[in-house]
């Protein structure tokens, strides 16, 4: 799997997020595959098909023709694209302060006490690096 440069992943929409998370899984496969992994009710044939055209534009998706079959890859690894999209959360909306970020946890996601204890040290382990 190729490592695009970060600045060249673009933001994914609801549908192409939800092929790309079964095509990471699978690794590869044909349209057919993608759809039995999709939840009911299942979306139509050329639906998945068009996605995957978009995504092979956008440069997340590849393909390899075996006779009249067209198997399909990632390009983008799955942590890239966790990575690019942290970045655009953390830095619209927190600021790219993990003071903003931790409150926003603690304060709307109620963290248990034993999280927050995981937490400290794994600020902790960082401060010593």
């Amino acid at each position: 799997m190729k490592d695009k440069s970060k600045n060249s992943i673009k933001e994914l929409t609801k549908a192409e997020e939800q092929v790309m998370r079964i095509l990471w899984r699978l690794k590869e496969g044909i349209v057919k595959n993608i759809i039995e992994e999709m939840p009911e009710p299942k979306p139509a044939y050329n639906t998945v098909s068009t996605v995957i055209r978009v995504l092979e534009t956008k440069g997340f998706v590849n393909h390899k023709v075996y006779g009249s079959s067209h198997i399909y890859y990632p390009l983008i690894a799955e942590k890239d694209y966790k990575t690019f999209a942290f970045d655009k959360i953390f830095s619209n909306y927190f600021n790219n302060s993990y003071k903003h970020l931790l409150s926003f946890l603690v304060d709307e996601k109620e963290i248990s006490e034993d999280e927050i204890k995981e937490l400290t040290q794994l600020v902790e382990k960082l401060k010593k690096r």
